[in-house]
């Protein structure tokens, strides 16, 4: 049951276009999180379409179950390796040839702002998800002043021309409204339990990555300024501990450098991700910018505890003391201080993972909190013009004021995006119908 005595199934498909400024073959956090709402869409019966940058060189991903939109790109001075979408007509043929209903912006700054425009002109219903602190990138970067402030003056105008923004964490969250953006919404992550669990531990390659038994401190992520991973280098330093290194990115060879004790294992995908985290001891994060953080979960989902920063996402994902320990944000020491913590405190029973189970206070993609819908009270018929984002969980949660038509035994429709009509009948039960249309040209 959803709010008062209404039924909520799903009934209908959905063509959703998801712009996205990285994806396949990139690995990050963004370019992870749409492979994973994409294969969720179409596992629920919808219809995605993904426009993303052409990638660099001759790197190549798919076959996918959906449509791949490629646009022109640049690589982003001083990091060769990403791609800029460049803003052409390509975006709008996309979106008129996939019929799309609904437009997911995913983590928008170039190619997502043109997608923003393309998307009010077309007069589509838009969700934006916040997913990199650009503000932070630029301090990181030295881009101090005018520079920031300039970044969230766009970010800003992008996000407040979508229907609604996805905000990945409640300190995330928190920093938009400071800073005027509106409409926004809690909408956390999940994790892969069948891919990441404590099962995938090795012991031979813990043999290969610390043939002194030392304890294995990881790091899991791109190899960047902004991720601070040079923080890391007094944990490589401790006595007993052998730091692992997995990602790639334009700060590998200086950290290489710079921690020449660490072991760096590269980019790594899949089972081999899985094995990897699942024989550490212990998983350290440098970056302070995160704005979620889906190796911290993966981690947690590997029965490994977690050291990193209190900040961002990290205050989400990590119970301080319990499954893992939360240090000031951009310490080294604090790193490091926190990483015998650890060791002794699994041995202890101190610091409890459970067995193949994320932090408690972890938001799955299924229990994603659903924004209700007011219906207009007091009328027979009443509608509005309303975007979704229920049909992200394959559910809808709609809730009719006190006295509203659903209340009362009349039916009550609701116009959503144009395209649909749901209506509520006398028993309580959702009803779905896509109402035809001419195919936008």
């Amino acid at each position: 049951m959803a709010g008062r005595g209404i039924r909520r199934f799903h009934v209908v498909s959905m063509r959703i276009a998801i712009i996205t400024e990285s994806f396949a073959p990139d690995l990050n956090g963004v370019a992870n999180c749409v492979l994973r709402v994409a294969e969720h869409l179409v596992r629920r019966g919808h219809e995605p379409l993904i426009i993303a940058p052409e990638p660099a060189g001759s790197k190549s991903a798919g076959p996918f179950p959906y449509p791949v939109e490629r646009v022109p790109s640049m690589s982003l001075p001083g990091y060769p390796g990403f791609r800029l979408g460049l803003p052409t007509r390509a975006v709008r043929s996309a979106l008129a040839r996939h019929r799309a209903d609904l437009v997911h912006l995913a983590s928008p700054v170039f190619l997502g702002a043109t997608g923003s425009t393309v998307a009010r002109h077309l007069r589509l219903p838009t969700i934006a998800v916040y997913q990199t602190d650009i503000p932070a990138y630029a301090r990181a970067y030295g881009w101090h002043g005018a520079g920031e402030a300039a970044a969230w003056r766009w970010l800003r105008r992008i996000h407040n021309a979508a229907d609604r923004t996805l905000a990945p964490s409640a300190a995330i969250l928190t920093q938009l409204r400071a800073h005027g953006f509106e409409r926004i919404w809690l909408w956390g992550r999940g994790v892969d339990l069948k891919r990441f669990g404590p099962a995938k531990r090795s012991a031979a390659l813990r043999q290969e990555l610390a043939p002194g038994g030392e304890a294995l401190a990881g790091y899991v992520g791109r190899l960047a300024t902004e991720k601070r991973v040079d923080l890391l280098a007094p944990v490589a330093e401790l006595p007993g501990v052998r730091l692992i290194v997995v990602g790639g990115g334009p700060a590998a060879a200086a950290l290489r450098e710079r921690m020449p004790s660490a072991v760096f294992l590269g980019e790594q995908r899949g089972e081999e991700l899985a094995r990897t985290y699942a024989s550490l001891d212990l998983f350290v994060h440098s970056g302070p910018h995160e704005t979620f953080g889906q190796t911290l979960q993966e981690a947690a989902a590997s029965a490994v505890p977690v050291v990193a920063p209190a900040a961002g996402g990290p205050l989400d994902l990590v119970e301080d003391g319990v499954t893992g320990f939360l240090v000031p944000p951009g310490s080294g020491p604090a790193l490091a201080a926190a990483t015998p913590k650890i060791s002794t405190g699994t041995q202890s029973g101190k610091i409890k993972i459970a067995s193949n189970r994320p932090p408690r206070r972890r938001l799955t993609v299924s229990a994603a909190p659903m924004a209700p819908i007011k219906v207009r009270a007091g009328v027979p018929a009443s509608s509005e013009s309303v975007t979704l984002h229920s049909w992200f969980m394959g559910r809808l949660s709609i809730r009719p004021k006190k006295g509203a038509a659903a209340a009362s035994g009349r039916p009550v429709t609701i116009q959503c995006a144009r395209h649909f009509t749901r209506t509520i009948n006398s028993s309580g039960v959702l009803l779905v119908k896509r109402r035809s249309r001419e195919p936008s040209s």
